[in-house]
């Protein structure tokens, strides 16, 4: 939906479960009630996820032309895509899949591509469209390199990303379209804080294609990651704005902490049904002196709770943004509170997307019905927004 002539707010698609084009068109039912629930009245924007199966069979014509007739019918359209996971993303073990296949792959550069074609034939005239994807390949999947040295592969991730650039900048020559890769950090990717991506935009833009890099190589600020990582919301986006980094998306997302200068064990009791098989959670637990330990999952910050130098633990659990605490523990909405304070001020992106996918896996105390969840997401979005 519009917030303004040129910014948009959505969800992410990602919440509902589909990996055929098939089970993704039925999940659309839960958009046509957001939409009846939030935006009756004006059209309302999809941030839309396909998997790799979901895509190749939406690229076929006949789906592709029946599903822009269904977007006209109910006063819809498609203006950003979520192209991170590319298998399976519900009702299975993700955890570190999510990152396969890597930016290694010729795989996840077809992919990719694919959907920034599908995205061409959506996106309505005069908008800019972006494609999120994976910060590069987990870091966890490679041995640690010094020196300054890259991860074996590195130089051929680099040039798949360069070869997407390339594509979009031969759909913008072809068609006039302003479309945009949108790099996701997150905790334990190969690109997982703004210094590292930063580092990672500075050499694509040195290889002789910096006008093309500018325009179609983007980020994706998501709130949830960045606070994990313990980055300051000003900070980390004037360190990507003053570098002239176009912030494709800002994906509104809310992590998990908790105060430790309490009761630990009832901390780590309140903490442990967020510690479920399905996707990862990764963990940052900050030290009295200011150092940060990082853990690949939360059981194991778990364990090591008791140790009186710490302070504080947040967690990768998207939790969700409309909430300030959940008993003992906390949300960092405070953040995107922040964040959107920083947009007002400078709106930075057209793209403002809501992305909690954890609904399934959330405690149950914490569970309700997913499409007045997701409106009270987007309502609580527009209500700081006017505040």
């Amino acid at each position: 939906m519009k917030i303004a002539p040129d910014h948009h707010l959505t969800y992410c698609t990602n919440i509902h479960p589909g990996e055929s084009w098939a089970e993704v068109r039925h999940s659309l039912r839960h958009v046509l009630e957001v939409k009846r629930k939030s935006c009756p009245d004006q059209p309302f924007g999809i941030g839309l996820r396909l998997s790799g199966r979901a895509a190749s069979e939406l690229a076929e014509p006949r789906n592709l032309k029946a599903f822009r007739r269904w977007l006209d019918e109910h006063d819809c359209y498609v203006f950003t895509m979520n192209g991170f996971p590319y298998g399976g993303f519900h009702g299975e073990r993700v955890k570190d899949e999510v990152h396969a296949p890597d930016w290694s792959t010729r795989e996840r550069l077809v992919y990719t591509k694919l959907l920034f074609d599908i995205l061409a034939a959506l996106l309505p005239e005069g908008m800019d469209g972006g494609v999120s994807t994976s910060p590069l390949s987990y870091k966890p999947w490679h041995a640690p390199v010094g020196g300054g040295a890259r991860v074996p592969g590195y130089e051929r991730m680099e040039q798949h990303i360069l070869e997407v650039i390339d594509h979009l900048a031969a759909i913008r020559q072809r068609t006039g379209l302003d479309l945009h890769l949108d790099v996701e950090p997150e905790p334990d990717g190969l690109l997982e804080n703004s210094g590292e991506f930063l580092d990672f935009y500075r050499r694509l833009a040195r290889g002789g294609r910096e006008a093309d890099v500018r325009r179609h190589l983007a980020i994706c600020y998501d709130v949830c990651h960045f606070a994990v990582a313990f980055e300051e919301p000003a900070e980390a986006l004037h360190a990507l704005l003053d570098e002239g980094v176009r912030i494709g998306r800002l994906q509104i997302s809310a992590a998990l902490r908790a105060d430790l200068t309490g009761d630990r064990e009832s901390v780590r009791a309140s903490l442990r049904p967020y510690d479920e098989p399905v996707y990862l959670h990764q963990a940052a637990l900050l030290r009295d002196d200011g150092r940060i330990d990082r853990f690949p999952d939360l059981a194991p910050a778990l364990d090591v709770l008791d140790d009186p130098a710490y302070r504080s633990l947040r967690t990768h659990f998207h939790v969700p943004i409309y909430a300030n605490s959940y008993g003992l523990l906390h949300s960092t909405n405070d953040t995107i509170r922040e964040t959107l304070r920083l947009w007002q001020a400078e709106p930075f992106t057209n793209h403002l997307e809501v992305e909690t996918y954890t609904w399934d896996v959330l405690p149950d105390h914490q569970r309700l019905g997913l499409t007045d969840s997701i409106h009270r997401e987007l309502d609580w979005v527009r209500r700081q927004l006017q505040d």
